[in-house]
């Protein structure tokens, strides 16, 4: 008897108690989901629109469980034997990137209200859709297993599918739905057979276990490490749209409502960016030699096929409004990259980088989105032209709008863009970079053409253009979509004068050491 208590004494508990303070964000968001899509089957008709204000009351509430965790320090659901190698991490790179994808979310849902009654979506499923994405998007940046990285992916991925195909009858929105599914599935099945390969090298599924292991592979299983770590890539990469897994994003954005096609080139991306950090400077620090390069030269291909794209949309062509951010969301995406790239050759402190332009990012271009769903309840076209003389029509929405672009072009006063443009850029030059340095400086100047001529057309009169009859009747703004502009144009106004509020997180390490 006394043998088997010194052994019990001696063996490590299997049992784990759970931080549920650190998992809230995600458990509130998913839970909201699961009450929605209930709530739905006993709702009447007439009162669905309460529905999306639960669905809004929920993502608040995550949002703010975020304010405890702030410290950065929790961990959960760790190794028995191995304490440093856990499952879920709240660092603060977990924080900043879930606040990111919580608030991206809320805004997502104010445009969503108005959306949803408006083209007569199955609301139940469309909140439940919508949450239970932004559950997973919210998981995968604490996620520190390239298990729960995947579940997390396809948990953030799976919805949106549905989400882009959702308005039932329309020919785009099933196409984009099914290019979208079938390119972003075979992603997927690329990433896990890299995923196997890494496992079957490194008998570990932790990130920093991996880490550790990948420093000294055998020389009989050194090829296919290099393969795993090569096709694990791949299927972030897509996420990213980096070119050129990029060619799903500019159908996909014109057949999603709108706010879907916001929400996609924002929380989409930071999951795509989150997932690709992760796995290269925690899990594969040790193949930096390979990684390094070729995400600089991703990048460069990118911005530069971006760019070019969104200038060559025509303003007379139907949705060439919607097709432009598209584009320029894969420009975005390149500049996004040079810091990740840059953390081959200086270590992992230039992420910040990457996440500071994020944030900055994520603000304007769904205060943009926001704009051009106002803009779409009377021109439904969603043309660049239907934008010229807005500021006549729509005073603040236009002023939003033109500020939203010249953040996204880096031109005052839009300092928060011009700021996080110079972060990325300085972390190229210092990472030695400097031909993906004038790559990047070459592709603003060329980003500044459109996106100065859709600002000028904001400003311009109505004469010469033949609009609809009726194009140029006022209708009152729904309330929940002027509240999205409002929100993200204090955002990037405050931001633009106090940026040190997001480009702090370019300073220091945002991991727990």
């Amino acid at each position: 008897m006394t043998a088997l208590t010194v052994l019990a004494a001696e063996t490590p508990s299997l049992v784990q108690s759970v931080d549920w303070l650190a998992i809230a964000p995600v458990v509130i968001t998913a839970a909201v989901g699961l009450l929605v899509l209930v709530a739905d089957l006993f709702v009447p008709e007439r009162s669905k629109p309460v529905l999306g204000w639960i669905s809004v009351a929920g993502l608040a509430a995550a949002t703010a469980t975020l304010l405890p965790l702030r410290a950065g320090d929790r961990t959960t659901f760790c190794l028995t034997g191995d304490p440093e190698a856990c499952s879920y991490v709240a660092d603060h790179f977990t924080l900043v990137i879930q606040f990111l994808v919580l608030v991206g979310a809320l805004v997502t849902a104010l445009l969503s209200v108005t959306a949803v009654r408006d083209t007569r979506m199955p609301a139940g499923e469309y909140w439940f859709l919508l949450l239970s994405s932004a559950a997973g998007a919210a998981l995968l940046p604490a996620s520190r297993d390239l298990a729960t990285l995947i579940v997390a992916l396809e948990v953030a991925s799976l919805p949106a599918f549905a989400l882009v195909g959702m308005r039932r009858g329309d020919r785009l929105s099933s196409e984009a739905a099914l290019k979208f599914f079938l390119s972003s599935v075979t992603a997927t099945a690329v990433s896990l057979m890299g995923v196997s390969f890494v496992y079957a090298a490194t008998g570990s599924l932790h990130l920093t276990q991996v880490a550790d292991r990948l420093e000294d592979v055998p020389g009989q299983l050194d090829t296919l490490a290099m393969a795993g770590v090569a096709l694990t890539l791949v299927g972030f990469a897509f996420k990213t749209a980096a070119v050129p897994f990029h060619f799903w994003v500019p159908d996909t954005y014109v057949g999603a409502p709108l706010p879907i096609a916001g929400y996609l080139s924002v929380i989409g991306k930071a999951v795509g960016f989150t997932g690709l950090i992760l796995v290269t400077v925690i899990a594969f620090p040790a193949y930096s030699d390979i990684w390094g390069p070729a995400l600089a030269v991703l990048a460069a291909l990118t911005m530069t096929v971006g760019n070019v794209g969104a200038l060559r949309q025509s303003a007379d062509r139907p949705n060439s409004a919607v097709r432009l951010l598209a584009w320029s969301s894969v420009g975005q995406a390149g500049y996004l990259l040079v810091p990740i790239a840059a953390a081959a050759y200086s270590g992992r402190d230039q992420i910040g980088s990457t996440v500071a332009y994020a944030l900055m990012y994520a603000a304007v271009n769904l205060g943009a989105f926001a704009v051009a769903a106002l803009v779409a309840r009377t021109k439904p076209l969603h043309r660049i032209s239907d934008y010229r003389g807005l500021y006549a029509e729509r005073p603040l929405a236009a002023l939003s709008l033109a500020f939203f672009l010249l953040c996204l072009a880096g031109l005052p006063p839009g300092i928060i863009g011009l700021f996080a443009k110079v972060t990325v850029f300085r972390s190229a030059v210092d990472a030695g970079l400097g031909w993906l340095a004038m790559v990047m400086a070459v592709n603003v100047v060329i980003a500044l053409y459109y996106y100065l001529r859709w600002t000028a057309l904001l400003f311009r009169g109505p004469e010469g253009v033949e609009a609809p009859e009726g194009a140029r009747t006022r209708t009152k703004a729904p309330w929940p979509v002027t509240a999205a502009i409002i929100v993200t144009a204090i955002t990037a106004v405050v931001l633009s004068g106090a940026p040190q509020l997001v480009l702090r997180v370019a300073s220091g390490s945002l991991f727990a050491q």
